[in-house]
């Protein structure tokens, strides 16, 4: 014969839920995503500070924002609030859907930029800067793994590049390569240091990405989230 429960109904076995009735593991994993974003998007504006620091070559994007900074007097970490407050202006047009890490994307890189900046020295010797470049890159990897896994939203840059790739049918390499030519370009001829890093970064921040992505990965919850903006596709990890 079934059992017969004596519990009222929404009653659920203590140590599994909270007092709200919700499940421990989704707010255990609500808690490490949003862990996950802030990391990633801090270390991710440090990276781009070494990269500075470094003086051999910035991340397209990084050309840019110090073109802009070079050509207006504000720091690189204020540029790229500025720049990316205008490309998510982009997604309107586009129907993209920004999340919560789409926002906190703008605003958290930049000064976590500025303020790396501020606390690290200039350097001259190419004994220091080569390893800032390579640290810079591979904690730019570490960086884009831990705040995509999050999921969260994508980057404003990464969902102009995946939004004009729907509008438009074409693939996501070529938005990608077309808009970073034109950024790395643009910010050349304002200023911006094109150099070796530049180079490395372009070839090996894919491969970084992909492995810091499996590393940090946390499995959807099945009720999804009200803050998460629709996903991106993996093969489009994209930079800022």
């Amino acid at each position: 014969m079934d059992e017969v429960s004596t519990h009222p109904p929404g009653w659920h076995a203590p140590g599994h839920y909270d007092h709200r009735g919700c499940p421990l593991a989704t707010r255990d994993r609500f808690g490490r995503r949003l862990i996950q974003l802030y990391a990633g998007l801090t270390l991710y504006g440090t990276s781009s500070a070494l990269l500075v620091r470094s003086g051999l070559g910035l991340e397209p994007w990084g050309v840019l924002h110090q073109g802009l900074a070079r050509l207006t007097g504000l720091t690189i970490g204020v540029v790229s609030i500025i720049v990316g407050a205008a490309v998510l202006l982009l997604w309107i047009p586009l129907r993209q859907r920004p999340g919560l890490g789409t926002v906190s994307n703008v605003f958290l890189v930049g000064i976590a930029m500025d303020a790396t900046l501020a606390l690290s020295p200039e350097v001259h010797s190419l004994a220091v800067r080569l390893p800032l470049l390579l640290a810079g890159i591979v904690l730019n990897g570490v960086a884009t793994g831990l705040y995509i896994s999050a999921r969260f939203g994508p980057g404003p840059r990464d969902g102009l590049m995946t939004g004009l790739h729907r509008r438009t049918g074409r693939s996501i390499r070529s938005m990608r390569t077309a808009i970073e030519v034109a950024v790395v370009a643009t910010g050349f001829v304002l200023g911006g240091t094109v150099g070796i890093g530049t180079l490395l970064y372009a070839l090996s921040i894919g491969p970084l990405a992909q492995l810091f992505l499996r590393v940090f990965d946390v499995p959807p919850a099945s009720g999804g989230s009200t803050v998460v903006a629709g996903g991106q596709p993996r093969r489009a990890i994209l930079r800022r």
